[in-house]
């Protein structure tokens, strides 16, 4: 395997004159005077020309910042940096090459280097000063430059996943419903809309934060203006007109001349004589000409269709009949009507003849029917202006949240620059000192590119004009435009590819050659991929045509592309066909490398399952769920019973885990009797271990002392520290089997760690949510000439043979949206939207909605196209097709595929393939093939392996005997003998909410939400088990302890986050008296004057007099303690 980004024209091996095809175009791209946008479908060198690009930039500006490079990965952003650093390094040290690509980037980085010594760069030794970034990077950069601008003050640090945010920010909103405020009747209505489905609500919330940058300037300028209900609804509704408007239009300008002439007449006669009741045709009574294209005459524009079409599909000739308003001669009454009725029918069919085959009118005539209506309803009306109340209040609960953790997603990285860099009308000085600055702008994967960066570009190059010497340079290829999940619009890449973005006229530069793949592959591609995407690009639809590739490579003796057709779902028989693929490739060539490319990650569970069963050692990019080991799915358990000690599944799952190894015989035994109670206490109950076998009484007898020490530790010790030191106790090391365990448990384990911090505590749901969202690391003995993928992670990369198994099974459906939308560019050319509100749980459907979705499901299906030629052109030599085809038993023919499976899409491609194959089989192996097929083979159950019943841990080293002759000793939390646990949880608690304010930094009480950190502390004593009639009692005690801190100048110095070496919860060891001693230190720090302050958090109170005794008693009680962290720190 090699990345893309390695390809380049390899005239290295090649004399000068036998140039690609191309080649004019490479050149042209190099003109540092003008700007470009090039599309470079895959294989075609792209990295390359962007780095002779920049190459060619550095030789002519007066400081390297000058040009600043976009990527969207940071993996492309280290490759580009790293070719041009490679390409000075070979212009200082070698001679000029002789061949004409590699002699034309020495040429490039010579004239780079000369104007870097002119100017004294030293770019080699300072290559930070190439401005080659992510686009996140930047955004950040931005944010970091204008603080005020952005509103962000100290920039807040970056996070993948902020689902756990935008839930609380959801649950926020949903806690005004019974308040005072102008939203509770908003949130009413909606709860009434989804039959008071709270849960569901909150997850619908949380799901529109996620997407907001879509959304949320459009909501935002019609809730915050100053504009009335009527006059916001009016403009929105609007864009639902010209919608309508413009699809009648292209229908209109879509039929031919002589059609128009004569369809009114025959519109207005079937109109009359239909004897369908209610039939959409009759509203055309009268036509004597066609209607206006304005959405008020819209049903008439259906009936149109409906004259013409049945089922999408042309209407047969034999179909102009009496329902459809064209009745037979028998009907006349008399010879004149008989035969104004033959002459109607014959006209009507006739004008279907003409229409046969014309599929661009068809689809238009047939997309007519699903558009939205051209204004709301007023209940509707009424919904929306709720919706958009509640997102916008969403929004701000969720800038809240982001505040209170110091943490934001990329989204609102995003948006913050832009914010920053004002508009075009009013720019801030940020955008007029970039403007100054920035003389050349280069983005890769500009097809990737989402409104909101768009945007964001269209603003950096806004005051550039023409011969003012600054480029901008676009590079792309629309035809791999696959990330629509990340909000990336391939229709931008179209606009742009017009000719202009923003205020930068562009010229269009189309790269042909493909250096990757043999001839064999890219004719393969070239033939199927103009039947797989859509004839015509289309901005709005997000429809990308394929462009042809030229291949660079001659064509091998083998055959390129194999198709091996499956029928009926049998993952068995597919997955032994895949293992058959591998294993000739490797018996032709052992050194070949394979990839196995799958649509979503659960299509590859079975393969990743035998290829282990037959000892196949691969790479799993980020696709063997975290989950799916053995070793994780034991610790998760543990965590779940830990957390929760009614969970009744995960305490027996630890039961049955490997280090204690109960049979399903010993648990139904010992849950028999009471199908009620915990699990630890049948546990406890001498009478139900006694039902259970003698070897199953055994093994417990070993971890009964290990679990009840662990759970008389709740509430002492963080998640990770509790969690491990039960699993190390119970021999859950002794169960691994390989390095790769031991990393997946490491994994886990640094999860509890990181989800652990001192906030909310950890629920079993934010833990599953938190750790399925994980994957197994790759395999470390695989040597990866064999990678498991999804198609998606594929892109950029290349392989000898590519393997596409499970086209035939079924995608995923898109969840439910609280607020559907479309963004398609207004008349202005400015970017507008549509909405559709959630269907009501009664109706289920809405217009607007079902339009959108249509649209939506379109985009799909263009993208999965796409996908398709992404996977495909990942092959440099051999490409396998596999999928099942489904049989129609009734007919004894095939199916054609589900539109919801990628073979729907190869199917006009490969079709002959299939029906080729099954006309070989037999009626009986076709009515085998027909019976159910969902198990297969013999069904094994698979070898149980556990400790041996006396296990025990093995004995610690000589040197770690050496210092435990005398007992190891762990400080604990010193607490007055009198002291209840109520008074233990309250420390506990506070403990744990002062470790949560020192990561967060504390300027001033004003950073802190103390309303929201006693929500949060009052969870947390109940998740501790503190009974409800102690809880008052207790919060209150909580509360005066952080709030004292936080009052207190010393206090918040303590918290602060400006101090040097900072730990909060320092666990450390150290041996004081031939004793090992285990100790957490509450907080230690160096100040500005270098002192270093060992800090331990005590909860207490005195009453009456006597207060400075009290305290003098309280030091000389705490300072052997102190004194002891203070040697520990100190002999590190």
């Amino acid at each position: 395997m090699t990345d893309e980004t390695t390809i380049s024209p390899p005239n290295d091996q090649l004399p000068e004159a036998d140039l690609p095809e191309d080649w004019a175009a490479r050149e042209q791209a190099l003109d540092p005077e003008r700007s470009f946008i090039v599309q470079a479908p895959a294989g075609s060198g792209k990295t390359g020309l962007l780095t002779q690009r920049f190459l060619q930039l550095l030789a002519r500006v007066e400081a390297p910042e000058e040009i600043v490079a976009i990527t969207f990965t940071r993996k492309a952003a280290g490759e580009m940096r790293n070719r041009i650093l490679q390409a000075l390094h070979k212009a200082s040290t070698e001679h000029e090459p002789e061949t004409a690509y590699q002699k034309k980037t020495w040429q490039l980085a010579r004239a780079a280097l000369t104007n870097d010594l002119q100017h004294n760069w030293q770019l080699l030794l300072n290559p930070a000063r190439l401005k080659i970034q992510t686009i996140d990077s930047f955004s950040q950069s931005l944010t970091r430059q204008m603080p005020l601008l952005s509103q962000f003050g100290a920039i807040p640090s970056l996070t993948e996943d902020a689902s756990d945010m935008y839930r609380e920010a959801a649950l926020a909103v949903l806690e005004q419903l019974e308040t005072s405020l102008p939203l509770s009747e908003d949130i009413a209505r909606l709860l009434r809309h989804r039959d008071n489905r709270m849960d569901e609500l909150q997850g619908l919330i949380a799901d529109m934060l996620a997407r907001r940058d879509q959304w949320m300037r459009h909501i935002v300028k019609h809730v915050t203006g100053e504009k009335d209900s009527i006059v916001r609804r009016q403009e929105i509704e609007r864009v639902l007109q010209r919608l309508v408007d413009k699809a009648l239009v292209d229908v209109d300008q879509t039929l031919p001349t002589e059609i128009k002439d004569t369809l009114p007449a025959l519109a207005a006669f079937a109109a009359e004589h239909t004897s369908t009741e209610h039939s959409s045709i009759k509203i055309c009574a009268g036509m004597q000409t066609m209607p206006e294209t304005a959405s008020a005459n819209v049903d008439k524009w259906i009936a149109i269709s409906d004259l013409f079409l049945t089922a999408g599909q042309w209407r047969k000739p034999g179909g102009v009949n009496v329902k459809l308003g064209f009745p037979t001669e028998k009907a006349a009454d008399n010879p004149q009507q008989k035969q104004d009725f033959k002459e109607k029918k014959q006209a009507m069919q006739a004008l279907l003849e003409d229409l046969q085959g014309n599929d661009a009118l068809r689809l238009k005539l047939a997309a007519l029917k699903k558009l939205p209506a051209p204004g709301y309803a007023d209940d509707e009306w009424r919904l929306v202006e709720s919706l958009f109340q509640l997102l916008v209040n969403a929004v701000g609960q969720l800038q809240l949240v982001f505040g209170q953790r110091g943490e934001v997603d990329f989204s609102e990285m995003t948006i913050r620059a832009d914010r920053a860099l004002g508009d075009e009308q009013a720019p801030t000085d940020l955008s007029l000192r970039l403007d100054y600055q920035i003389k050349h702008l280069l983005v890769d994967e500009f097809q990737d590119t989402s409104q909101n960066q768009y945007t964001l570009f269209s603003k950096l190059t806004a005051g550039w004009t023409p011969g003012d010497r600054r480029t901008l340079f676009l590079v792309g290829d629309p035809m791999q435009s696959i990330y629509r999940f990340r909000e990336a619009e391939v229709g931008l890449f179209l606009q742009a590819w017009e000719g202009q973005l923003g205020s930068v006229p562009l010229e269009a530069l189309q790269l042909s050659v493909n250096f990757r793949s043999q001839a064999g592959i890219i004719d393969w591609v070239n033939q199927a991929f103009p039947q797989i995407l859509p004839p015509e690009s289309n901005k709005l639809r997000g429809a990308v045509h394929y462009t042809r590739s030229v291949p660079f490579k001659g064509q091998l003796e083998d055959e390129a592309v194999v198709v091996h057709p499956q029928f009926e779902r049998d993952e068995a028989i597919e997955t032994y066909h895949v293992l058959e693929v591998v294993e000739q490739c490797w018996k032709d060539d052992p050194e070949a490398t394979i990839a196995i490319l799958v649509r979503s990650k659960a299509h590859a569970v079975e393969i990743i399952h035998q290829l282990q069963t037959h000892g196949h050692k691969y790479q799993a990019v980020e696709i063997d769920k975290l989950t799916q080991r053995p070793v994780v799915q034991d610790l998760l358990s543990l965590t779940r019973a830990l957390i929760h000690p009614a969970d009744r599944i995960s305490w027996l799952a630890i039961l049955r885990a490997p280090w204690c190894g109960l049979t399903l015989a010993d648990l139904h035994a010992l849950t028999a009797m009471d199908r009620e109670s915990a699990i630890i206490d049948l546990l406890r109950d001498e009478t139900c271990r006694e039902q259970i076998s003698d070897d199953g009484q055994q093994r417990l007898r070993r971890i009964m002392p290990v679990l009840e020490k662990v759970l008389a530790q709740r509430g002492r010790h963080f998640l990770r520290g509790w969690v491990e030191g039960a699993w190390i106790s119970l021999g859950g090391p002794a169960c691994l089997h390989s390095q790769n365990d031991r990393e997946d448990a490491e994994v886990y384990l640094g999860l509890l760690q990181e989800i652990d911090d001192g906030g909310e505590p950890v629920t079993p749901e934010l833990l599953h949510d938190k750790v399925s969202s994980l994957f197994a690391r790759p395999d470390v003995e695989a040597d990866g000439r064999l990678q498991v993928m999804t198609m998606h992670k594929s892109k950029g990369l290349e392989f000898d043979t590519v393997i596409l198994p499970g086209l035939g099974k079924y995608t995923g459906q898109d969840k439910s949206r609280l607020l559907y939308w479309l963004e398609r560019t207004g008349e202005t050319g400015k970017p507008e939207l549509m909405f559709g509100p959630i269907a009501s749980v009664a109706d289920g459907t809405n217009q607007t909605v079902e339009y959108i979705k249509y649209l939506d499901k379109e985009k799909s299906q263009y993208e999965n196209g796409r996908l398709l030629y992404v996977a495909a052109t990942r092959a440099r030599k051999h490409l396998h097709l596999l999928g099942h085809a489904k049989i129609d038993s009734k007919k004894d023919v095939l199916r054609t595929p589900s539109e919801s499976t990628l073979l729907f899409q190869f199917w006009p491609v490969v079709k002959d393939d299939y029906e080729n194959q099954f006309a070989l089989f037999s009626e009986e192996e076709v009515e085998s093939l027909t019976q159910d097929t969902t198990e297969t083979g013999v069904v094994t159950q698979p070898t149980r392996k556990r400790l041996v019943t006396d296990w025990a841990c093995p004995p610690a080293p000589a040197s770690v005997l050496a210092l435990t002759q005398q007992a190891i000793e762990t400080e604990e939390t010193v607490e007055f003998d009198w002291a209840s646990e109520s008074a233990r949880l309250v420390g506990t608690v506070v403990h744990r909410q002062l470790e949560y304010l020192s990561k967060k930094g504390i300027h001033s009480s004003a950073d802190v939400d103390l309303s929201r950190l006693s929500t949060i502390s009052r969870q947390r004593l109940r998740h501790e088990g503190l009974p409800l009639e102690l809880l008052d009692q207790a919060l209150e005690r909580v509360n005066a302890s952080l709030q004292g801190m936080l009052e207190d100048k010393r206090g918040r110095w303590i918290l602060s986050a400006e101090h040097k070496d900072v730990q909060s919860e320092y666990a450390i060891s150290s041996v004081f008296n031939g004793k090992v001693y285990n100790m957490v230190i509450d907080r230690t720090f160096i100040d500005e004057q270098g002192t270093r302050w060992i800090i331990d958090y005590k909860t207490g109170s005195h009453t009456g007099s006597g207060l400075d005794e009290f305290l003098d008693r309280e030091q000389e009680r705490y300072q052997p303690q102190l004194e002891r962290y203070a040697e520990a720190i100190n002999r590190q």
